[in-house]
C-alpha cells in the first residue's frame, strides 16, 4: 500500500450518507480532515446579484470597505487581473458560479474537481492568494498568481503604497 493512499475508515452507512449529500449540491461533505461548507441562499445572491465589493470575488479577492485606502490601492490591480483572467465571451456570474460550486469559495477546498478545473482553465489560473499589512499600516503585501506584467504591477503598488505611507508618517513626525 502506498504511503500516499489514505484509507477511508468510515462505515458504509457514513460513506453512503456522504455520497447522498454530494448529490444535493447545497449540502457540505465531510471526508476525514476535509470539510466542504453548506451552501446558503446568500451564495446564490453572490453569484447573480453581487455587491460592489463581491463583483470580482471569483479572483479570490475580498474587500471589506469600499472607502478604505487598501481598496483604492488594490482596485487597479483587480481590474487588470479581471481584464486578463476573464474570457471576453464568459460572463462574470458564470465564473462566480464556478468559484462557489467548484472551489467552495476557497483557495484550498475543492467541492467539485471538474468545475474547479474549468474555473482554473477559464481564468488561466490568475487569482489572489492574500493581501495584508505587515509592520505598519502602509506596509502592504500582495500575493497573486498571474503573468509577469501583473506581478510587476502588484510590486509597484506595494512599493508606491509603502513610500507614500512612509513619507506621510515622516511629515507628521516632523510637524509634531
Amino acid at each position: 500500500m502506498s504511503k500516499f493512499k489514505v484509507k477511508d475508515s468510515r462505515t458504509f452507512s457514513e460513506r453512503a450518507k456522504s455520497f447522498g449529500q454530494s448529490l444535493l449540491f447545497w449540502k457540505g461533505r465531510k471526508k476525514g480532515m476535509i470539510h466542504t461548507r453548506d451552501l446558503e441562499w446568500d451564495d446564490l445572491r453572490y453569484i447573480f446579484f453581487p455587491s460592489k465589493l463581491e463583483k470580482y470575488g471569483y479572483l479570490n479577492i475580498t474587500f471589506y470597505r469600499d472607502d478604505s485606502p487598501y481598496y483604492l490601492a488594490l482596485l487597479p490591480l483587480v481590474l487588470a487581473m479581471d481584464h486578463e483572467a476573464k474570457p471576453k465571451w464568459c460572463p462574470r456570474w458564470f465564473l462566480r458560479f464556478l468559484h462557489v460550486f467548484g472551489n467552495d469559495k476557497s483557495l484550498v477546498r475543492v467541492r467539485n474537481r471538474t468545475l474547479s478545473n474549468l474555473h482554473r482553465k477559464l481564468t488561466k489560473g490568475i487569482q489572489f492568494w492574500d493581501w495584508k499589512t505587515k509592520w505598519y499600516h502602509y506596509d502592504l503585501r500582495i500575493s497573486i498568481t498571474a503573468p509577469k506584467h501583473l506581478q510587476d504591477l502588484a510590486d509597484d503598488i506595494e512599493h508606491g503604497f509603502y513610500r507614500r505611507g512612509e513619507k506621510q508618517e515622516n511629515e507628521q513626525t516632523k510637524s509634531n
